[in-house]
Formats: C-alpha cells, structure tokens, sequence
C-alpha cells in the first residue's frame, strides 16, 4: 500500500472514530475511554474484560457501537447454573429431516456480551476459551465457524467474592484487553441529571434514532490498515523491553505472555490509528500497557493484589523501561 493511501485510510479511521464517540456521547455520559478501548478492541479482533461496579454503562455502551458498526448483538448473563450449552447451542433431532441440526446459542453473533463472566462456573468458562481464540465452537464432536467479524467483551466486579470463580489464567490471557471503571465523577454526575430532566436518556427515543455509520466491510478493512501502520524497530524493542520487564519485576509471579507482546503492539497500531497516525510512538505503547497487562499481570502473594497495586507496578515499569 502507498504512503499516500495508507494515509488517507488512516484519516477514514479517525473520522470513524470521531462519528462513533459523538454517537455515543448523545446519549452516554463521560466513558469516552471505554468507547475507545472497545473500538480498538473491535479494529484488532482483541477481546475486551472490564472490571467495575454495576451502572456504569457497559452495556449500553456495547449496544450502541455494535448498532453503529452493524454487529449482531448478543448478550450473555453470567450465573452459576449456566452450562455450556446454554452459550455454544445443542445438537438437536430433526425428526422430519431425520438429522441432527445445530441449535445456535447466544455465542453465534459479531459483537458478544458476557456479563459478570466471574459467575460462571470454571467449567463453562473453559467453554469460551476455544470460541475466543480461535472463532469457531465444537460441539458433541461437530467443529462449527462464528460470526465475522466476531468480538467478546466482558464484564466482572471483581469485589464481589461470593457467587463468583475467579477467571482461570488462560481465559485472563484470551482478553487482549481489560480496564477498570468506578463511579462517575462530580461533574459528570450531574450531567447525567440534567439530561434526565431535560429528557435527553429516553432509550427508546435514542434507539430509534441510531443508524449504522460503518458497513461491516469496511470494519474488516480498516482492521487490515492498522496491521499496516509502521511500528519501528525501535518502538519493537520497546514493547519487548516493557513485556520483558513485566516478567522480571520483583512484585510479580508471573508476567505478560508473548500473546501480551501482540497485543500491545495491535493496541498501539490502532491507538495511531484513531489518532490519525500512520506510526507508533511511544505514547500509544504506554497508553495501552495498562489495558494489555493490566488483567495478565499476577502479584507475589505477599503483595496488594488489587487493580491499583498492579497500575503501580505497570507505572514503575514505563517509569524504568527507556526507548532504544
């Protein structure tokens, strides 16, 4: 690809990206970084884990990019007594066709939402780890394709303890990547009451009024453009470096896996992207260590095993880790 086209596809980006937050911003409060982070999730095939209190738009947000971007929605309720089945589907007898048919689950779709996934079993949890990696489900021996385009995103509150499997390592290691919400801020609070007085959160009014701004054609080929946006060798040394450090911090058990790599250097091409930047810089590499090794990142044992413990250490790793 040119220089020239490469970056007039880039600009098609940004201006994608400019549409799809003040799409969202019409109706959604603040979060303008989630929307990002799941934008760049959708440009890179990168599956999405987020962590925080209920009532902080999770859903409504990934309701709204899929209508923009044409993605069949699907969401999923996370609860103890889910059975794999009940995501994957079950092969069922056609008695007037005398065969079995596929009875698809919710798993079947572009753009899926697993709500408070920590309360499903390990077992059911184990039952996505093919679907994520590898966009296809096998059942009772039958190997059946998903969606295409095809995304998961998924939601946890990690404070909540009863009820709840914590994610076993390799579906951790399936998000590419993760972020942390908490409470609106002062400011944003209130913007929130007066849109309802004004009468500005009637979903029904908003659904109506929402149009697809992107062909999922041209989802799959912006996707293509970022893998071609110019990552130097010295920002790939960076990336390795930073990873490398993750594994040898003193206050971690276990680092990011190369998957870890990929995925920071997929985030910070799409980072470019949306930016309107034809590179990587440096920045787009520190923005993005937190959502890629934020969730993969496993503490000693004598160490905080929160979130903020784990931003801390990711911040003495930027701090440490220098550009060659």
């Amino acid at each position: 690809m040119a220089h020239r086209e490469l970056e007039e596809k880039v600009q098609e980006i940004a201006n994608a990206h400019r549409l799809i937050q003040d799409a969202v911003g019409q109706y959604v409060v603040g979060n303008r970084d989630l929307v990002d982070l799941i934008l760049i999730g959708v440009l890179t095939s990168g599956h999405v884990l987020i962590d925080g209190v209920p009532g902080t738009a999770k859903t409504t947000i990934s309701k709204i990019i899929a209508r923009l971007i044409g993605y069949k929605f699907n969401r999923i309720q996370g609860a103890v007594d889910v059975q794999p089945a009940d995501i994957l589907g079950v092969r069922i007898y056609d008695a007037e066709r005398h065969e079995f048919v596929l009875q698809k689950g919710p798993i079947f779709a572009n753009f899926v939402m697993i709500d408070e996934i920590n309360r499903l079993t390990p077992k059911t949890q184990s039952a996505l780890i093919e679907a994520m990696a590898e966009r296809q489900t096998t059942i009772d021996g039958f190997t059946y394709p998903l969606g295409d385009p095809f995304f998961v995103i998924a939601t946890q509150n990690s404070q909540e303890f009863e009820g709840t499997f914590p994610l076993i390592e390799a579906q951790r290691d399936r998000f590419n990547y993760s972020t942390a919400l908490s409470h609106m801020d002062s400011e944003n609070e209130i913007e929130i009451l007066r849109r309802d007085q004004d009468g500005r959160l009637d979903w029904d009014l908003y659904d109506s009024r929402i149009a697809q701004v992107l062909p999922i054609d041209e989802v799959r080929s912006m996707s293509r453009t970022i893998q071609k946006i110019n990552a130097s060798e010295a920002i790939l040394r960076y990336i390795r470096d930073v990873v490398i450090a993750s594994r040898a911090h003193g206050g971690v058990r276990l680092g990011a896996s190369t998957r870890g790599s990929l995925a920071l250097l997929r985030g910070a091409k799409a980072r470019a992207a949306i930016d309107g930047r034809t590179y990587v810089i440096p920045d787009d590499v520190e923005q993005m260590a937190r959502p890629v090794m934020g969730h993969r990142l496993i503490l000693e044992r004598d160490a905080d095993l929160s979130r903020v413990a784990v931003d801390h250490v990711i911040t003495e790793i930027l701090e440490t880790v220098e550009v060659a």
